[in-house]
């Protein structure tokens, strides 16, 4: 059986949610049947965004490299970060563990792409936004990401920083305001493109225009290990469920 490393962590609720799906979306009838899943959080390393935004001097990348390795001593296939941001750091990642990211961004493009998708919107992060990691990856599939605006992005990073971090109700009506401003844009799809937004969904029914990229990143790693997948979440775009996992 398939042995998946987790770098977890950043933040940890977001990571106990990955596990959550990792768990949910397998197709199993028995314990024996689900995945080989080792998970080594490390809360501690500095900020990604403020280390991606010149605020900060302090690189979260020799932690998660050394996080990788002590996975790769222990025996894991496959590496997987429930953290958006992190991925600014994949491919050093894997340069320096040797083992394979499952890169979440990409993976989501591709989906998309296959969907014919052609304009998304994007909700995450000033460090994911800034360094273009989804631009980057959604252009090779021809895809448009459109960004909030100024303010709008603002309400994004309260939303993450102030209310998912903090352990708060988020702003639902602030979230909703972004949603409205990335339609206008032309906006086909939303993506959530932070692990934080991920758990607004968890517990907040939402249209089925919003894709989490979190859910992406799980199902990729169920395909990659070739593990069984729930019916419900073989087709992201089209699933309506918007169950809160218990």
């Amino acid at each position: 059986m398939a042995f998946l490393g987790v770098i977890g962590g950043l933040g940890p609720m977001a990571t106990a949610y990955f596990m959550e799906l990792i768990t949910a979306m397998t197709a199993a009838e028995k314990d024996q049947e689900h995945l080989k899943m080792l998970v080594y959080s490390v809360p501690a390393l500095p900020d990604r965004t403020a280390y991606i935004l010149g605020k900060s001097k302090e690189s979260p990348l020799s932690g998660l490299v050394e996080a990788g390795r002590a996975l790769g001593t222990l025996g894991v296939d496959l590496l997987a970060i429930p953290c958006i941001t992190a991925h600014y750091f994949h491919e050093q990642i894997e340069e320096q563990t040797g083992i394979s990211v499952v890169h979440a961004i990409r993976e989501s493009a591709v989906l998309l792409k296959e969907a014919g998708v052609s304009r998304v919107g994007l909700m995450a992060t000033d460090g994911t936004v800034q360094s273009k990691l989804f631009q980057k990856e959604f252009e090779k599939q021809g895809i448009a990401v459109m960004i909030p605006s100024e303010s709008g992005q603002a309400k994004v990073m309260s939303l993450i920083y102030d209310d998912v971090k903090m352990g708060n109700a988020p702003d639902m009506t602030a979230f909703e305001a972004v949603g409205k401003e990335l339609r206008a844009q032309g906006a086909q799809v939303i993506l959530l493109g932070c692990t934080e937004l991920s758990l607004i969904k968890r517990s907040n029914p939402l249209s089925r225009e919003y894709l989490d990229v979190m859910e992406v990143l799980a199902r990729a790693v169920l395909l990659k290990t070739g593990t069984p997948i729930r019916e419900e979440y073989k087709d992201l775009l089209s699933n309506t469920k918007q169950e809160m996992l218990v």
